[in-house]
Order: structure tokens, then C-alpha cells, then sequence
């Protein structure tokens, strides 16, 4: 029996689903152990991802003109990176990341590989199949935002402003899984999904997401004070 596109996209994301054991910070943050220069080189590590992210979205808008359902599904994606990257500013501050520690602040090649691998599918994947793998994926980031909102309001005592970072990825995005649903119902119909090609991709994204909290768990370099 052929499966809908909301099966499809259900099935992935649990068959992608991360081992519990894989992300070795959060559950450091959860206990409020965690300390400082750790949350502040995960301001930092962001301040790399998200523009970068937001670029790479654009560009696969662009791409999907032909596939309005994936074209509209990237453009959204692309605008949360921006609202992300103000409420980003907040969290970074709360952190004490100002200017000149950023400024002094090199970034770590196991955080930004990440968005590297999203910027490459940017280039070289087909729309519709990065839809799926990014919706897999997602799953498993929103999870670790909402355990890190609890933490630092529980832990750190974060404001609500400072939380606003993990709080917008932890909410329910219905009217995006709507979008998601759509793109990969289109690409079904048009025979454009490669459900084999869309879950390399999305083992991939889960391999970098995984790297990227392991390197800031154990990072080969202090983070920089200004």
C-alpha cells in the first residue's frame, strides 16, 4: 500500500529518531550543571548556525520555484531563522557574550559542520528530499530546546526573554508540518522524492547534529572573554 505523505514524514522521523545516550550536553544542562563559558559557547556556536542556515533555506527556496509546496516550506524556514536571530541576541547577553568576545571567538569545526552539510544540500540536493530529512530532524532539535528552556529557567535563572531562543524551536509549529506535509505530498504526486536519497540525508543531519553537542561537551578550546 502506498503511504501518504504524512506517514512518510511520520515514519522517517521515528526511524531517524537520536539514541537517548547520543547528545552528551543537554542532559548536563538539565541538571543545571553545566556552567557558564558552556552556555556562552553555545550562544557563540549559533551565532555561525543560524544566518548560515537562513542562507541556505533561501537558496533552496529558490531551487523549488517549480515546487511551490517546498518553495513555501523553505521561505517559512527562513523567516523562523530571523526571529530567531533576535531572540538569539537575548540569550547571548544573558550568557555575558558581548562584542568583543564574540569578535574573539573562533568557532569549532564539530559545531559548524553542521550547517556546512546544510549549506552543501542547499547546493547539491533535490528540494523535496531535503523536506523530508530537515523535517526528521527538527523532531529531535525542538526536544533539546524544550529541555534546555526547563533547565535554564529552573537552573540559571534565565527571564523569559533570555529563553526565548530554545522556547520558539520548542513550540508546536502546526502550520509548518502543514507546509512539510504538503511539499512532500507534491513530490510524491510528481514522482520527485527519493525516499532513499532524503534518508541518508537526514542520518547525515543527525550525525552533525550529534557532533555538534558532543564538541561543545568537550571543547578543544576556552571560549573567548574579549
Amino acid at each position: 500500500m502506498t503511504r501518504t505523505a504524512r506517514e512518510l514524514l511520520e515514519t522517517i522521523t521515528r526511524d531517524l529518531a537520536p539514541d537517548p545516550g547520543s547528545n552528551p550536553l543537554v542532559p548536563l544542562i538539565a541538571r543545571g550543571e553545566a556552567d557558564g563559558d558552556t552556555l556562552a559557547a553555545l550562544a557563540l556556536e549559533q551565532h555561525g548556525v543560524i544566518p548560515a542556515d537562513r542562507r541556505a533555506f533561501l537558496r533552496l527556496a529558490e531551487r523549488a520555484k517549480a515546487e511551490p509546496a517546498s518553495a513555501a516550506y523553505f521561505t517559512a524556514l527562513a523567516q523562523g531563522e530571523a526571529l530567531a536571530a533576535e531572540h538569539l541576541k537575548t540569550f547571548a547577553a544573558a550568557c555575558g557574550v558581548d562584542g568583543p568576545r564574540a569578535d574573539a571567538y573562533d568557532p569549532l569545526p564539530g559545531c559548524q559542520s553542521y550547517p556546512a552539510y546544510v549549506a552543501w544540500l542547499a547546493l547539491n540536493a533535490e528540494p523535496a528530499d531535503v523536506v523530508l530529512a530537515l523535517t526528521a530532524n527538527f523532531s529531535a532539535w525542538g526536544g533539546y530546546c524544550a529541555t534546555i528552556a526547563e533547565a535554564l529557567r529552573a537552573h540559571y535563572a534565565f527571564t523569559d526573554e533570555a529563553c526565548a531562543f530554545f522556547d520558539f524551536f520548542a513550540a508546536p509549529a502546526p502550520a509548518l508540518d502543514r507546509t512539510a506535509t504538503a511539499a512532500v505530498e507534491e513530490a510524491l504526486d510528481a514522482g520527485r522524492l527519493d525516499e532513499n536519497r532524503a534518508r541518508r540525508y537526514g542520518r547525515l543531519l543527525q550525525g552533525y547534529e550529534a557532533l555538534f553537542w558532543a564538541t561543545l561537551r568537550h571543547p578543544t578550546q576556552p571560549v573567548g572573554r574579549g
